[in-house]
């Protein structure tokens, strides 16, 4: 028996010794990469390349090129063990069954279909648990830190806006005191007495529409000087470097051209990309449980307090007296208006499953035991809150590039990297 396992240990130990050994073509810092790795990758980097259609570059371009991407991702990865960022098993496999469905595949079908193409599952996983890893590390060390004021957005609007990039329309009305063509000073001193009575009508805060339709000698005063919505390069050139830079329910000074003396108030103003957002005024009462009081106490303590406001008893009143959300409790238990995402979600699946008026069954969130009523809905055009959101992303977007890109070279001046022939 012992000569047989001798000859199998010299048959395993030539075997070794007749493998080509695998090269180390870069070291970084305290870790090697082989050649194999850089092999692996240049096979997926080629394949995406050719996915896209993309131009390849010479053989040696390439592989210093991979071999680059091997080594920034080398040194991220060993920056976040530094600063102990891991992704547990429950995480990934949350974020590969997500790439399943986005591809409208099971879990089991990705897994074949990735198999099929040559790829080893396990290899899979671990290269999307790095990418998570460092995905994690970027926004500790950059994107967390970048901060976007409100004064960059107003400025980056403005600058929108002066390239023509505005798309907000504004609905004006009008009002004209004529002046004849080669008026006579007379004339013209009649016109201004009009247009005197009429501004202080407005003063007294008379309202525009009326005092148009009773004053103005435009062809639009019956309709109380509606003039209708108008984007800004649809502006009367009269009104164009006036109007846009208004506030809603604003009267101009007096515009004088060729045919009179001009008032224009803006009435409203809209971005023409309209972002129509279901918002709803709700209040609640909430009972928190602690060592001291239990679900069960709170559920039932809530279930009384409703009884007793289907009694007839103000539900303003009992969260005032009651609700230990500190922040609603003083205003009777009111949320305001919110829009979709504000609330966690096991509350807001509740609020909106409730009619206007309706108030819910006791029901349980993260934060304890909640009675809720709605009081009112309403459809609400976020389009400038939209706009201002997407310049905040834009903006921020642009200086975490930046950043990142400074971050990186840092790190990579930092490390120890030597190079071996490829």
């Amino acid at each position: 028996m012992i000569k047989y396992l001798l000859v199998g240990l010299l048959l395993l130990v030539s075997s070794v010794s007749a493998a080509p050994l695998d090269r180390i073509v870069a070291v970084v810092n305290d870790e090697v990469i082989l050649d194999s790795e850089l092999d692996e990758m240049e096979v997926t980097v080629r394949q995406q390349l050719r996915q896209r259609n993309a131009t390849l570059p010479s053989t040696e371009g390439l592989r210093r090129q991979v071999l680059e991407r091997i080594i920034m991702q080398r040194l991220q990865i060993q920056r976040a063990e530094m600063s102990g960022i891991r992704v547990a098993d429950d995480a990934l496999n949350a974020a590969i069954r997500q790439i399943a469905e986005n591809n409208n595949m099971t879990l089991r079908q990705f897994r074949d279909a990735l198999e099929a193409d040559g790829y080893d599952f396990a290899e899979f996983r671990e290269t999307i648990r790095e990418e998570m890893i460092i995905n994690r590390l970027r926004k500790s060390e950059v994107e967390d830190s970048i901060v976007v004021s409100e004064r960059e957005v107003d400025n980056f609007l403005a600058t929108q806006n002066l390239q023509g990039d505005s798309e907000e329309s504004f609905r004006l009305l009008h009002i004209l005191v004529s002046v004849p063509n080669a008026a006579s000073p007379e004339q013209v001193q009649e016109a201004e007495r009009k247009l005197a009575v009429i501004q202080d009508l407005l003063a007294e805060g008379g309202d525009f529409s009326e005092v148009a339709a009773g004053y103005s000698d435009g062809q639009n005063a019956l309709e109380g000087g509606e003039l209708g919505w108008r984007k800004q390069a649809e502006l009367p050139s009269l009104f164009a470097d006036v109007v846009p830079h208004m506030t809603v329910g604003e009267v101009s000074d007096v515009i004088r051209s060729g045919s009179g003396f001009h008032l224009v108030k803006l009435a409203d103003k809209r971005s023409e990309e309209t972002h129509l957002v279901r918002q709803t005024k709700a209040r609640h009462i909430l009972i928190k449980t602690n060592e001291l009081v239990s679900d069960e106490a709170a559920e039932n303590r809530l279930n009384q307090l409703r009884d007793r406001i289907l009694s007839g008893e103000d539900f303003a009143e009992l969260a005032r007296a009651h609700s230990e959300d500190t922040g609603s409790a003083i205003d009777g238990g009111s949320l305001g208006w919110s829009s979709p995402g504000v609330m966690v979600p096991e509350f807001e699946e509740v609020m909106n499953s409730l009619a206007e008026g309706e108030m819910s069954e006791v029901f349980q969130s993260r934060f304890g035991w909640h009675l809720l009523q709605v009081e009112e809905r309403r459809e609400q055009n976020m389009a400038d809150e939209f706009k201002r959101n997407q310049a905040r992303q834009q903006l921020k977007e642009r200086k975490v590039e930046e950043e990142l890109e400074s971050w990186l070279r840092a790190m990579r001046d930092e490390a120890y990297i030597e190079y071996r022939e490829l």
